[in-house]
């Protein structure tokens, strides 16, 4: 019986560890936005990519496909 007594109370400090972890990162502000890093992928461009790696990336592409 004392066992359930010890497994009650570490689930409950479990829990209240995982409370505390959840109200640290809401008042740190992980979950300000959550829509921008989903579409950040969709509008990306290449256009930071220096010159020589795109010309890589392009005869790659053109040796896989010959």
């Amino acid at each position: 019986m004392s066992i359930i007594y010890f497994l009650i109370g570490c689930s409950v400090l479990l829990a209240l560890i995982f409370l505390g972890a959840f109200f640290w990162a809401q008042k740190s502000g992980q979950n300000d936005d959550l829509y921008t890093p989903s579409i950040r992928i969709l509008l990306d461009d290449n256009d930071n990519v220096p010159s020589d790696i795109m010309n890589d990336m392009i005869t790659k592409q053109e040796e896989k496909s010959d």
